[in-house]
């Protein structure tokens, strides 16, 4: 009897050990396959080509393509022997502003041989991150660059035109002209899409640069004219016109004033009639103006360029056109005008010096926060990877258990402490999602020209003595800080404490612009509004876009209402206004959703539909209906504290 019972068991145990075997051998085999399969594409890929390839594309489709590789190597399973990955990450990190860890990556790349076009790559890529941003280049930092080229000529390297253009910058940032300018061409005459006109146009541009830091007039007049017969040779207008500016700059600098002020007039005349003005025009032609001699338009400019300046939604100004009027009116003897234009310039730069110190305070703590946030990922993503190496080791220890000792029984057990390490790591996962959510809120929360332009403003009414309109925007300001912070560590707060806030923020606005619109905020009265919850910050998003996109340039009082209801045991919140509705896009535009709408999905993911509730938004466009404006209903369940 002992006999059967013993043999039964090893038989069990034995059948449980093939039939595991087989699984994961299945499984292995086709995450194998898969993997090859994506590695077979990426080193089939000439990288290279592609790099240098950049040098024709904008800076948009550059950004594209190295984050696009980034997030495709990042996948591969032998990225970090492979030296694309590194490339890339270094690439994404210098765009990033973060010249350190883009060195780090540099460093990591590991070429076949020590003098092939990866090695030169490599060095290329250090050596950009050590000649700083327009600072002087140390003769150490030189001498690699010459290093560089020499062994780029021996091996007749494909990148050779690079180590040209570094000399070229080298020299410029340490005010050799003339050098930078005899490396300059060269570098164009060595690059393998010297035919392409982005780089004939940036050759032109950065030669008529050097040439006129040498007041070299013929070289600046010659490269200004190659310049010119590109644009007409590609059709390109704006382009064409910049040649006029440049040729303005020739003249100024011959002391040739009446030909510099035609050519400004061309330049000028182009932007304003394709709609490309900007303030700097105006102040352009103005000096061109005061150079020959006619202060009564220069002044008229320097006062259009202001009034242009003012359009600008920013709010942001510079003293350079007041700079010109002091020498316009003291041209004209007017000194009384002049004190007055001197005095306006001061105090835009006083004014500009203290937003400027604002914006500092204001990323200071929006960096510690983002910090604070990467740390805890980082941490999380650690301590998944940890669980990950258990699950892993407590697979190969139970398998020997279930083979030795308990068989079957023992094969149940691993599955269940499988699962329950599934759990944890997806409750891991879930913490991962949430810490991100933060980061993108605290990020879209206050938008950095919202402090700016608040804080201007606070500025300018008690500069102008209102003591009691300046304490009571104040109050409004830092209730409106100290509540938002306060509520991001939280998942949900009363509506009472959101309606605080938003009364805090609209009040804000109003202040900001006065006269423009009024609100409204209803909540039903069969609603407790101390003990019903909701998602912090959940309609800030969309009364700012009706304040600050819909009530935009209407030419009626605008009207923005608010309101909490119940329906269907359901939390219903709307918020209408009666601006300018949608903008209309264009057939050749690429539709976008707004940054506030995506996170707004995700925070419904993660706080009701990861739950089975349900929670949507809805945006409608009351144009289409024959009424202004736009209409925002979000339903959420209803949440008692």
């Amino acid at each position: 009897m002992n006999i059967t019972v013993r043999t039964a068991f090893a038989l069990c145990a034995t059948l449980s050990f093939l039939f595991i075997s087989a699984c994961r051998n299945k499984e292995d085999k086709g995450k194998s396959q898969q993997t090859t399969t994506t590695q077979n594409k990426l080193n089939k890929k000439d990288y290279l080509s592609l790099i240098i390839s950049f040098d024709t594309l904008s800076s948009f489709k550059i950004k594209k393509i190295i984050f696009e590789e980034d997030s495709l190597l990042s996948s591969s399973a032998d990225k970090d022997s492979n030296p694309y990955y590194h490339y890339f990450k270094a690439r994404k990190y210098s765009l990033e502003k973060k010249r350190d860890s883009a060195l780090i990556e540099y460093q990591k790349i590991k070429p076949a041989k020590p003098k092939d076009d990866l090695a030169l790559l490599k060095t290329y890529g250090i050596l950009t991150q050590n000649m700083g941003n327009g600072s002087m280049v140390e003769s150490a930092v030189t001498s690699q660059i010459f290093a560089g080229l020499e062994i780029a000529e021996e091996t007749k390297s494909r990148i050779t035109y690079r180590f040209y253009d570094l000399l070229a910058q080298a020299y410029f940032q340490n005010q050799n002209a003339k050098k930078s300018l005899e490396y300059a061409a060269i570098y164009f005459q060595n690059h393998p899409y010297n035919h392409h006109p982005a780089i004939k146009q940036r050759y032109f541009d950065i030669s008529f640069l050097l040439a006129s830091r040498l007041g070299d007039f013929k070289k600046m007049a010659y490269y200004n004219n190659q310049a010119r017969l590109l644009a007409n040779q590609i059709n390109d207008s704006l382009a064409l016109a910049r040649t006029y500016d440049n040729e303005a700059q020739i003249y100024s600098q011959q002391g040739k004033s009446a030909k510099a002020l035609e050519s400004s007039k061309i330049y000028f005349n182009y932007l304003k009639k394709t709609d490309n003005l900007n303030d700097i025009a105006f102040n352009n032609l103005a000096t061109s103006f005061n150079k020959n001699n006619q202060p009564d338009s220069a002044i008229r400019y320097y006062k259009e360029g202001i009034a242009f300046e003012k359009r600008d939604l920013s709010g942001k100004q510079k003293n350079v056109h007041y700079k010109g009027l002091i020498d316009s009116y003291k041209m004209k003897g007017d000194f009384v005008h002049a004190l007055e234009a001197a005095e306006a310039a001061h105090a835009i730069e006083l004014k500009n010096n203290a937003a400027i110190e604002a914006v500092k305070v204001a990323e200071m703590h929006e960096k510690y926060e983002t910090e604070k946030k990467d740390q805890n990922i980082a941490e999380l993503k650690g301590r998944n990877k940890l669980n990950e190496t258990i699950i892993k080791q407590q697979r190969s220890s139970m398998f020997l258990i279930v083979l030795i000792f308990l068989g079957v029984i023992s094969f149940f057990f691993i599955i269940y402490r499988q699962q329950r390490l599934r759990e944890k790591n997806k409750l891991l996962k879930s913490d991962n999602q949430r810490l991100n959510m933060e980061q993108k809120m605290l990020q879209a929360q206050l938008n950095p020209h919202f402090i700016f332009n608040a804080i201007a403003n606070l500025q300018s009414i008690v500069a102008s003595g209102h003591i009691d309109e300046s304490v009571r925007y104040l109050k409004s300001f830092s209730g409106l800080l100290r509540g938002i912070l306060e509520q991001n560590r939280k998942d949900f707060i009363e509506i009472a404490e959101e309606i605080t806030s938003l009364n805090n923020y609209i009040q804000l606005q109003q202040m900001r612009y006065a006269g423009v619109f009024d609100y409204q905020i209803d909540v039903d009265s069969e609603l407790d509004l101390n003990e019903t919850l909701i998602p912090p910050m959940l309609i800030q998003p969309f009364v700012e876009n009706a304040i600050e996109h819909g009530f935009r340039n209407i030419a009626y009082k605008g009207l923005l209402l608010i309101s909490f209801k119940l329906k269907n045991d359901l939390l219903l919140i709307e918020v209408e206004d009666n601006g300018s509705g949608l903008v209309q896009k264009t057939v050749d535009t690429p539709k976008k959703q707004s940054l506030a709408q995506i996170i707004l999905k995700e925070r419904f993911e993660l706080l009701f539909k990861s739950n089975k509730q349900h929670a949507a938004f809805n945006i409608k466009d009351k144009n289409a209906l024959g009424c202004r404006g736009v209409s925002v209903e979000i339903t959420i369940p209803i949440i008692n504290d």
